[in-house]
């Protein structure tokens, strides 16, 4: 496996899900988003999130998304991995976006639940495998419920666990016991990222491995230094970070 998929496979603490700065005449402000994806990296970003809800993704056209991955791919340089945002209710759509995203440079793609169809559990095992067999990157679940209407159960996250293209879930339920109740069923290096910044420092306490963040992207030094006080075990220090951290939580 190449270096990058190796930190991929490995991702933890905070990841920004990045917003698309836009000029006045709606182009891409390529400088702007440059600016930005080299800032959260020196600030301790572990990856880039681009394309995703955040970043406008519903209304960005494809040249769009080539570009915003693209940019950023070129300003990280490997130093980080970038996370295309790749998904769709339609299972042709997301694997032609997929795709796009490989073609791009992105070193992994996030896909969430399909929205606004309700599709199974059967049903949404299907989609997921099938855009795991369309493309040689690895691919983090996003289950957002609250968004797609419908969300994954323990069961299935477990079922496509077992496929090795599949290495983690954002999970951005809320629900911060899902980790304790998830890590048996996936094993130890399945990532666990939450997608909920309200409740990040709750679910690094119960094992989560990072979080996919919009808070970072104003105050990446302070989630950082919340995130390593968790993980060292200086959960009083992690309290006391965590304090500013809630303050500015966009809910």
């Amino acid at each position: 496996m190449p270096a990058i998929g190796r930190h991929v496979s490995k991702l933890s603490g905070y990841a920004p899900a990045l917003p698309t700065p836009f000029n006045d005449d709606g182009a891409i402000d390529r400088a702007a988003f440059e600016r930005f994806c080299d800032r959260q990296i020196r600030e301790g970003a572990t990856a880039l999130v681009v394309c995703g809800t955040t970043g406008e993704a519903p209304t960005l056209s494809p040249a769009e998304d080539g570009a915003l991955i693209r940019i950023a791919v070129g300003v990280a340089r490997g130093r980080v991995p970038v996370i295309a945002g790749a998904g769709s209710n339609s299972t042709a759509h997301a694997i032609e976006l997929t795709r796009d995203a490989e073609a791009a440079g992105a070193d992994a793609i996030l896909s969430v639940v399909p929205y606004y169809n309700k599709p199974t559990q059967v049903g949404m095992h299907a989609h997921f495998h099938a855009i795991a067999q369309s493309t040689g990157l690895p691919i983090i679940l996003y289950d957002v419920p609250s968004r797609t209407a419908c969300g994954l159960a323990d069961e299935t996250v477990a079922r496509l666990a077992k496929m090795p293209q599949i290495i983690g879930l954002k999970d951005a339920t809320g629900d911060v016991t899902r980790p304790l109740r998830l890590r048996p069923l996936v094993g130890p290096d399945f990532r666990l990222l939450t997608g909920d910044d309200a409740t990040a420092f709750a679910f690094f306490a119960q094992g989560g491995n990072g979080c996919i963040s919009v808070t970072s992207n104003v105050a990446p030094g302070l989630c950082r230094n919340m995130f390593l006080a968790c993980r060292q075990g200086q959960i009083t220090s992690a309290q006391r970070w965590a304090i500013p951290v809630a303050k500015l939580t966009v809910v």
